[in-house]
């Protein structure tokens, strides 16, 4: 795993419902932090796309505990390359709950 795409995990604090916060910074360069909540253990898929909706990177394809969970994205691509400037839409699954957010990247 490349020292700019980690995950930070808080399971002292439970959250009540599934969440997907705004990354941030936003815009950013090159890296932002996506930040979610899982009130349950679940398998979760985070991808990012592009702004006409073809998968750029596949940030997380796990089984995570409970609580909130943070995931650095470091601006590439599945295949490490730097992608362009530009917005860009992450998506959360866990189970049945779903959710999206736009985020740009300024190089």
């Amino acid at each position: 795993m490349s020292p700019y795409l980690g995950v930070i995990e808080d399971d002292k604090q439970i959250p009540e419902v599934y969440s997907l916060s705004q990354n941030y910074p936003n815009p950013f360069n090159p890296y932002s932090t996506i930040s979610f909540g899982l009130p349950e253990q679940a398998y979760i898929r985070l991808t990012i796309y592009d702004i006409l909706g073809r998968k750029v990177r596949t940030l997380m394809d796990k089984r995570l505990e409970p609580g909130y969970h943070e995931i650095v994205w470091n601006g590439k691509d599945n295949h490490g390359n730097n992608v362009s400037s530009g917005m860009y839409l992450y998506a959360i699954q866990a189970g049945h709950f779903i959710s999206v957010r736009k985020m740009v990247l300024l190089r």
